[in-house]
């Protein structure tokens, strides 16, 4: 494996990552000198061994560990808009392992262990904060759902528990465990494990890495078609053919390997290389409130309520809910939502009627029929897919780039995204993760 070290290699124009010491740091704040760019703008060449479609995490965190693992760095990662633009910014940025699936624990668990070394990886400060993360139970059955889950948890190692309303009251004093609410706490799943990082972090941290090794990163170049020849569909795409480059808005590229890294347009951008992939897209919406002081130590999620809160380091209370009801490209906010979201947490967190909600905003998910991934090769030669991620994408970002980039170097698929193949709807081996999502679909 080649060295990861940001510290002790060069990028392809001969100069590392330029450092600087604290003194150093405030005197170019305080100049407001000139920073050096993060990673290199560079003109569109006309062929490389790879194009990665999609500049969030999991196309940037492909290129990356193509680069550092497996020394493959004639890359491009190309974006219709700039880098972290789709689901990578616009996600809740929670992190955790406690899955449902024994496949989908071992894959997450991996991600986790990535995300908790990504610093030092990438020589970044991600903000990475362990906080814990608590899955709701309002019932009795709710209950015995997080029961089965700390088992398969357990199973697989991952530090997960079912605990008591006593215990969440310590956890969180600011919920309200009381008997007479209208949906009271009876348990929780904890996973300390759990927790927030800065996504931005991450998505700059993999770009300057990946450009620092060379790989080409290209904004604003939307892809238009994927070149295939020898397909046995009528437009000579599909199955059997072979892929051998992308249309852009910038020109045709020459690669024998092109990556779909996308989110919300997978499979629109899969159906350009005649392959149908079964998902569908809706949005997923999330809001922001004003800062107050600290006070939500852990990661909170309610099934039955469809919603989930965290804090920030500023003291923002960040929350999700579940995709909305209806298939759509639309990312704009709703009263709806906002209306449903604020009266669940009210019912959760009473002493937080006060606060304003300052902003809200959306992603584009893409669902498959068991709310797992389609990744690997696909009936199209050297076209793979890294799609299908739902509400999971941003977690599994770093163990998918891992994989992804292990599946181009070796042409062998790893044994964690094996699972995952796009071959197992015809076959019937789905793997059913709609139980670990923690709020409706």
């Amino acid at each position: 494996m080649a060295d990861r070290s940001l510290r002790s290699r060069r990028n392809g124009n001969g100069k590392g990552p330029e450092r600087y010491s604290a003194w150093g740091l405030l005197r170019k704040g305080l100049a407001q000198e000139n920073w050096p760019r993060a990673w290199r703008e560079v003109p569109l060449r006309d062929t490389y061994d790879a194009v990665i479609i999609g500049g969030g995490v999991h196309g940037l965190a492909t290129a990356y560990y193509l680069a550092v693992n497996h020394g493959i760095t004639n890359v491009a990662v190309v974006d219709k808009a700039y880098i972290g633009s789709g689901g990578s910014g616009r996600n809740t940025a929670i992190v955790r392992s406690n899955y449902l699936t024994p496949e989908g624990v071992a894959f997450y668990d991996r991600s986790l262990e990535l995300y908790n070394s990504m610093a030092s990886d990438l020589n970044i400060n991600v903000m990475f904060s362990e906080r814990g993360h608590l899955t709701l139970a309002h019932n009795d059955g709710a209950v015995r759902t997080m029961r089965w889950r700390a088992e398969v948890n357990k199973l697989q190692n991952i530090d997960s528990s079912v605990i008591g309303p006593d215990e969440i009251k310590k956890l969180v004093p600011s919920l309200d465990t009381t008997s007479d609410a209208r949906y009271p706490i009876m348990g929780a799943l904890y996973h300390p494990p759990g927790g927030i990082i800065r996504h931005d972090a991450v998505v700059w941290g993999y770009a300057r890495a990946a450009d620092h090794y060379g790989v080409e990163i290209h904004q604003k170049t939307e892809v238009l078609d994927i070149l295939v020849e020898g397909g046995s569909g009528p437009d000579g795409k599909g199955p059997g053919g072979k892929v051998t480059g992308v249309r852009t808005s910038k020109g045709d590229i020459s690669a024998p390997i092109v990556v779909n890294c996308t989110a919300g347009w997978a499979s629109l951008i899969a159906s350009m290389a005649g392959i149908k992939l079964p998902i569908h897209t809706r949005p997923l919406q999330a809001a922001v409130t004003e800062p107050v002081k600290v006070f939500l130590p852990a990661v909170v999620v309610s099934g039955s309520l469809h919603v989930y809160v965290s804090q920030t380091d500023r003291g923002e209370l960040v929350f999700g809910a579940a995709v909305d009801p209806f298939n759509n490209y639309n990312i704009a906010g709703s009263l709806d939502f906002t209306e449903g979201l604020a009266g669940h947490i009210l019912e959760l967190m009473p002493g937080v009627s006060k606060m304003r909600l300052l902003r809200q905003w959306a992603g584009l998910c893409d669902m498959t029929p068991d709310y797992s991934p389609v990744m690997g090769f696909t009936p199209v030669e050297g076209f793979l897919c890294d799609v299908g991620w739902g509400t999971y994408g941003f977690k599994a970002g770093p163990v998918s780039g891992e994989t992804m980039a292990e599946c181009i170097a070796t042409n062998q698929t790893p044994k964690l995204i094996a699972p995952f193949a796009l071959d197992r709807f015809p076959e019937g081996t789905l793997v059913g993760e709609k139980g670990a999502a923690s709020v409706g679909h």
